[in-house]
C-alpha cells in the first residue's frame, strides 16, 4: 500500500490530493478568480496560494483521515506553469517533504493531467489530446515516452477561450472557458471565423486577432450576438482539434481517445470528438471538472506511478521550469 500527496498549483488553481494505490482520498482546491475583462497575474496568482495553500493542505488530510506519518511520498508540480505559482507550490512540498522524512517527486504537470485520465477513465492505450490554458497537444505513448504527434504553434485553446471572454467581459467565475460553453448554447447563427490547421499543428492567434477586431463591431451593428461568436468560436476551435486528433489515431491506429485538462471537461467538445469516434468505430474517454480540471490528485497520482517504479527527486534538483514539454520524461512505469 503506497500513499502519495500531489500539491499542484501552476496556474490559477491550487489543489492538494492523496492518492492510496488508485483510490483517490481527498482533493480539495481553490480558484483565485480576477474581475470581468481581467486575466490573473503571476504574482497575485502566488499570493493567493501562499494565502491558502496551508488550508488545503490542512483540509485534503483531514478529509482523507490521515496523519503526516501515514503519507509515503510527497509529489509536486515541476512544470510547465507560471513561474510564481509554481515556487509557492515547490517550496511548500519542500518543507512539508523535510518536515515530515519523506522523498520528493517532482511532476511533469501534463503527466499528471493524462496519468488521471488513465486512472479514471480506464482507457488503456489513448491518443491523447491535452487541452488547457496553457497547453494544447496530441500525444501518443511510444517507446517509454509520451510522444506529441501534434501542437499549438502559438497560443492554447484555452488561452484562446479566455481572452475572448475578456473582450466582451464574460465573467471569471467559475471559470471563462465554463460560461463561454453555457452561452454558446444559445447560439443560433454561425459566425465564419479562421481555420488554421498547419498538417499535424494548430494555430489559434489568428482567430484571435480576427474576433478581437470583430467582435464590437458585429456586436454593435446587430450582425450577431454574443451568444453567437462563443457558439462560432467554440465550433471553429473543437473543429479543428478533433480534426488533427483523428489524424494522430490514423497515424497510430488507435481505437481510443481520452481527452484531459481544463478544456476538456467542455461537454461540446466531448460531444464532437465523440461523432468522429463513432464514424471510426472508436471510443471517447473523458473526466468531469473534479479531475480535468488541475487538481492535486492528478500529481499524486503520476507521482504514485513514478515511486513505485523507482523515482524519486533529490532536494537540489527539486526546483521548477515554466518550459518542461511533455515528451521529455521518461515513463517508466509504462511497458
Amino acid at each position: 500500500m503506497t500513499i502519495v500527496i500531489g500539491f499542484e498549483g501552476s496556474a490559477n488553481k491550487i489543489g492538494v490530493g492523496i492518492i492510496r494505490d488508485g483510490e483517490v482520498l481527498s482533493n480539495p482546491r481553490r480558484t483565485y478568480i480576477t474581475p470581468p475583462g481581467q486575466g490573473f497575474m503571476p504574482s497575485d496568482t502566488a499570493r493567493h496560494h501562499r494565502a491558502v495553500i496551508l488550508t488545503v493542505l490542512k483540509e485534503a488530510l483531514e478529509e482523507a483521515g490521515l496523519q503526516p506519518q501515514d503519507i509515503d511520498c510527497v509529489a509536486y508540480t515541476k512544470g510547465p506553469g507560471m513561474g510564481a505559482p509554481l515556487v509557492t507550490v515547490a517550496l511548500v512540498a519542500r518543507t512539508v517533504a523535510q518536515l515530515w522524512d519523506r522523498p520528493l517527486l517532482g511532476v511533469n504537470h501534463c503527466i499528471g493531467h493524462i496519468e488521471m485520465g488513465r486512472l479514471i477513465t480506464n482507457a488503456h492505450n489513448p491518443t491523447v489530446l491535452y487541452v488547457s490554458g496553457g497547453n494544447t497537444q496530441v500525444i501518443a505513448y511510444s517507446e517509454r515516452r509520451y510522444r506529441i504527434f501534434g501542437e499549438t504553434i502559438d497560443i492554447a485553446v484555452g488561452n484562446c477561450l479566455d481572452r475572448f471572454a475578456r473582450v466582451i467581459k464574460i465573467s471569471n467565475d467559475p471559470s471563462p472557458g465554463f460560461n463561454i460553453e453555457q452561452m454558446a448554447k444559445k447560439g443560433t447563427k454561425f459566425v465564419e471565423l479562421p481555420y488554421t490547421v498547419k498538417g499535424m499543428d494548430v494555430s489559434f492567434s489568428g482567430i484571435l486577432s480576427y474576433i478581437e477586431e470583430a467582435a464590437h463591431k458585429m456586436l454593435k451593428s446587430g450582425e450577431c450576438t454574443a451568444e453567437d461568436l462563443c457558439f462560432s468560436l467554440q465550433e471553429t476551435l473543437f473543429s479543428m482539434l478533433v480534426e488533427i486528433t483523428e489524424r494522430a489515431m490514423a497515424h497510430c491506429g488507435s481505437q481510443e481517445v481520452m481527452i484531459v485538462g481544463g478544456v476538456g471537461c467542455n461537454l461540446r467538445l466531448q460531444e464532437m470528438m465523440g461523432v468522429m469516434c463513432e464514424e471510426r468505430g472508436a471510443k471517447v474517454f473523458a473526466t468531469d471538472e473534479r479531475f480535468c480540471i488541475d487538481n492535486g490528485a492528478m500529481i499524486a497520482q503520476a507521482g504514485w506511478e513514478m515511486f513505485r517504479s523507482g523515482q524519486v527527486t533529490e532536494l537540489q534538483d527539486s526546483w521548477i521550469t515554466q518550459r518542461f514539454r511533455t515528451d521529455e520524461v521518461e515513463v517508466t512505469w509504462r511497458d
